[in-house]
């Protein structure tokens, strides 16, 4: 899902994939959908919070095979030891 934080910036919310059908790039699909989306909607900056830990690997990787970045906490979001931020400028 993507969600708007302001007029020009976007949040990518809890992406999954079902079990079947992992290591098929349907997570970068729909990743790719997403980041088209939010440039259609004029945005600048496209940000996301996930976790982290050794099971979150193949999704961070994925988030920085398309050019996220690691950054700052964002919105109502805390900074903790168990999650990270990304973020796409776009």
């Amino acid at each position: 899902a993507l969600k708007q934080l302001s007029p020009t910036a976007g949040e990518i919310k809890s992406m999954r994939t079902d079990s079947r059908h992992l290591r098929k790039n349907v997570g970068l699909s729909i990743l790719d959908h997403i980041i088209a989306e939010a440039k259609s909607r004029a945005y600048l900056r496209l940000s996301l919070e996930t976790g982290s830990g050794e099971e979150f690997e193949p999704a961070l990787n994925m988030y920085r095979k398309r050019g996220f970045v690691n950054g700052d906490a964002f919105g109502d979001y805390l900074a903790s030891d168990f999650n990270q931020f990304m973020h796409l400028e776009l």
